[in-house]
């Protein structure tokens, strides 16, 4: 299966991490944040604004080396979050699930909300925004910069 990619701008980003704060809106208060680094600091802001929720924390797992998948690592656990009850687990994107395994099993009372999900990892979290393939790359506006692109006509396999 050949991997496709999605390009998210910062004002897509920023009107879908919005749009998880309204859906998130009826399910607080929230004691607070926990944003999974790195991806989901951004997500997290936005939320937290929407939400006017102050208190943030961060959890660090390490499981991408580029776009290569590796065994996850723990960097930093969210010092305040005890066992997640009332607290907000935010992240750009669930993908296989492996992330999001292992920040429930730090806490595993919070609700885990993702701006993005994929069909492997959907099941780990209770409200995201947009469903994308498997097989799509999402290349955040952090990681990317503005060029130009073939249309997909061009590029398709004849």
């Amino acid at each position: 299966m050949a991997e496709k990619y999605y390009t998210v701008t910062w004002d897509q980003l920023h009107r879908d991490a919005k749009a998880l704060a309204w859906r998130l809106l009826d399910r607080g208060p929230w004691s607070g944040i926990v944003a999974i680094t790195r991806g989901g600091l951004i997500p997290a802001a936005v939320v937290a604004r929407e939400l006017d929720c102050r208190l943030i924390e961060t959890v660090s797992i390490v499981t991408y080396d580029e776009e290569a998948k590796g065994a996850p690592r723990v960097v930093k656990t969210p010092a305040a979050a005890g066992d997640g009850s009332g607290w907000l687990v935010v992240d750009d994107l669930v993908d296989t699930g492996t992330t999001a395994r292992v920040v429930r099993a730090l806490l595993p009372k919070a609700h885990f909300a993702t701006v993005y999900a994929k069909p492997a990892g959907k099941p780990l979290v209770e409200t995201f925004i947009t469903e994308v393939s498997q097989d799509t790359w999402i290349l955040f506006p952090w990681d990317t910069e503005p060029q130009f692109i073939a249309p997909i006509a061009r590029s398709a396999v004849k």
